[in-house]
């Protein structure tokens, strides 16, 4: 085969990438770009973990626009399609996701990437708007009482006073330590409206050397 052939044949290829006028790469960013940011401001205002990270919630509108941009290359050149392809399943992220929801963020500004890529404006930026509203309208209802861990150190014979006190709150024990006349008790714990009155009635029990309390996210056991 000679140079020209091969030149020709390169520039065949490449028709359909030619084919991707300005305005259509232009719609697509700022389509994608809509969902991201409708993604971060719902992350951002409506965060429930321990930890708040900025850099998580940057990360989802790269990878919302990353993957639109994957999506309409390969869409728009089979050969290319191929090569991306390739070239993505040696990727490896070694990054670990603790939190649940966070995968779900991530699954979201990925799908919104594709539906995007793919042309789907009206659809990418409906089903953004309506999981949006969705996962609002659940943080809502769930807001309203929280779970923790309390940890209770204290001496013998507090046990009777701290169960009394204790019966007024719902309550799981999940770990109990006894060192030499001396307990710690760990107790997953729902109040409501952030009344952590009872905390203070606890710590104020005769024999009572501390009570601690730490919002659970489920990292802890």
């Amino acid at each position: 085969m000679s140079i020209k052939d091969i030149i020709s044949e390169s520039l065949k290829q490449g028709e359909a990438v030619k084919n991707l006028s300005a305005p259509y790469i232009f719609v697509t960013v700022m389509v994608a770009l809509i969902c991201s940011l409708i993604i971060y401001f719902v992350y951002k205002k409506f965060f429930r973990g321990a930890v708040y990270s900025e850099n998580f919630n940057i990360l989802n509108v790269m990878l919302c626009l990353i993957t639109a941009f994957i999506i309409t290359t390969i869409s728009s050149n089979i050969v290319l399609s191929l090569g991306m392809v390739g070239a993505l399943s040696i990727v490896r992220f070694r990054s670990a996701v603790k939190d649940p929801l966070d995968i779900g963020f991530l699954f979201w500004s990925i799908a919104a990437g594709i539906t995007t890529g793919a042309g789907l404006y009206p659809f990418a930026i409906i089903s953004t708007l309506i999981i949006a509203a969705i996962y609002i309208i659940f943080t809502a209802v769930t807001t309203g009482r929280k779970t923790f861990l309390l940890v209770i150190k204290y001496f013998d014979g507090a046990d009777n006073s701290i169960r009394d006190e204790l019966k007024s709150i719902p309550n799981t024990l999940k770990s109990k330590t006894r060192r030499k006349g001396k307990s710690e008790l760990t107790l997953q714990v729902k109040i409501k409206n952030n009344d952590t009155s009872f905390v203070n009635r606890i710590s104020s029990i005769e024999g009572v050397e501390s009570a601690m309390l730490i919002e659970y996210t489920g990292d802890a056991v």
